[in-house]
């Protein structure tokens, strides 16, 4: 399919720079299959989910991985180098996209603050970095003295970072630490509408996906077909993996909480539509079209035009579904991105 028909017109100001507070007094655009949109926030979700239903939220922590240095070389030191780490190789090595890239050669170190240094080993194909960490403390303490908050461009570019961020940027689910972005639907969740859920007698599970950097690369290629979709790591448990297909079979819906969850389910799903335990990489490109099998609904932020992502929702909606779900939230002042209002799809309501 052509990118471009994933495009749409978006204001500036509709882009926000800082979250709702409480989290849970969000919008929420519910749209259930064709019936009309509804309206309402974020808090009011046990009235909208069924008993036995679902919400499947993402355990990942986001990481201080935005690092600001200069490269040494030969004793000497040089260009300026920023780096955004965003997937782990191994306990020393991430791999990361670096700013002034071209100044930068194999073997050359980078001196970051606070004592931190690390090696330029190789670049890959996509023209990031292999980043070896020096010394024998963990990558995490070095990031937590060096780095800082890694928010979206789209909101790194009209502000800096800065304390509230270290908050607002994490999930009440944050747990294992190793993504590079938060998955962001589930930033409006706050402990009252989660004791809400239970009462209700909607439940809550969590899986791991640690998303990274590449989540806000934009689709260079004209066609879905050409379009070489970033990989990163996910664990579902076998735990977790049976509560799912039991909640299905007593009619339960599974509903994913973010589109970093909705998929790795749909990376665990077999052909007969149960959910396996999972670990390991996944770079899975969902486009209409695509079958979906684990999953019967997702709680969402708005896309970028062109993403990825709006690719996804359009194939759970349908696309010109989609594209008149934008015109609304853009006509009712819906806050669009990372810290901006959430959506509810229903595909089969």
């Amino acid at each position: 399919m052509k990118v471009d028909l994933f495009d749409f017109d978006l204001p500036p100001d509709r882009i926000a720079l800082r979250p709702v507070s409480p989290r849970d007094a969000a919008k929420m655009l519910v749209v259930e299959g064709d019936a009309p949109f509804g309206d309402r926030q974020v808090r009011d979700l046990p009235d909208l989910l069924r008993q036995g239903d679902v919400l499947v939220f993402n355990d990942t922590r986001v990481i201080p991985a935005r690092l600001e240095g200069e490269r040494v070389r030969d004793g000497a030191s040089g260009a300026a180098i920023g780096a955004t780490l965003h997937k782990r190789i191994d306990a020393r090595c991430w791999q990361a996209f670096v700013r002034n890239a071209k100044r930068l050669r194999e073997g050359d170190r980078i001196v970051f603050p606070a004592n931190v240094s690390a090696i330029a080993q190789s670049r890959g194909d996509d023209g990031s970095w292999v980043l070896a960490f020096e010394g024998d403390e963990p990558v995490e303490l070095l990031l937590e003295r060096a780095g800082a908050m890694p928010l979206p461009p789209y909101i790194a570019q009209k502000r800096p970072t800065d304390e509230r961020d270290a908050s607002d940027y994490q999930t009440l689910f944050a747990d294992k630490p190793g993504a590079v972005a938060a998955p962001t639907a589930a930033l409006h969740f706050t402990p009252d509408l989660v004791a809400r859920l239970d009462q209700a007698g909607i439940a809550t599970e969590t899986l791991t996906l640690h998303v990274g950097a590449g989540t806000f690369l934009p689709v260079k290629a004209q066609d879905t077909l050409d379009h070489k979709m970033h990989s990163e790591w996910g664990e579902i448990s076998p735990a977790a993996a049976d509560r799912l297909n039991a909640a299905r079979a007593k009619g339960g819906r599974v509903i994913a909480v973010g589109t970093t969850s909705l998929r790795l389910l749909e990376s665990a799903a077999d052909e007969r539509n149960a959910i396996q335990p999972f670990s390991g990489d996944t770079d899975i490109f969902i486009t209409p079209g695509y079958a979906f099998r684990a999953v019967d609904g997702l709680m969402t932020n708005f896309h970028l035009p062109k993403s990825t992502l709006m690719m996804l929702v359009s194939a759970l909606m349908g696309r010109e579904r989609m594209l008149d779900v934008y015109a609304h939230a853009i006509a009712n002042d819906y806050r669009f991105y990372s810290y901006g209002d959430s959506s509810l799809l229903l595909p089969g309501s």
